[in-house]
């Protein structure tokens, strides 16, 4: 998947250019295939959240830390899996800094 460079759009592989509807063009490299897929990737589970400062940790909810059971967290939304589904919620407990997340299944 290629993005254009001037408008931001994603842009369709026609032969061995890349092209976008504003009319920007891009030649396409050996390697470059015009399709990507998750075959043989690497899935992890884990985040690490742990170099991202208090002021950077977002708003705060009320919802129970599993660790010590304070009732407020500070949470990011992330679109971690493909767009089709919802995205990902990754709490931090304001008393013991306890990280955890939720997935909608």
């Amino acid at each position: 998947m290629k993005f254009c460079d001037e408008c931001g759009s994603m842009m369709k592989a026609e032969g061995d250019e890349w092209v976008c509807t504003c009319g920007y063009t891009e030649t396409r490299g050996d390697d470059e295939s015009g399709m990507t897929t998750q075959q043989n990737q690497e899935k992890s589970d884990v985040v690490d959240m742990s170099d991202v400062g208090e002021e950077a940790m977002g708003p705060t909810t009320e919802t129970r830390c599993p660790e010590c059971g304070h009732d407020r967290a500070s949470f990011q939304m992330q679109q971690i899996r493909s767009a089709d589904e919802s995205e990902t919620r990754f709490f931090t407990c304001t008393e013991c800094g306890y990280k955890w997340r939720e997935d909608d299944h």
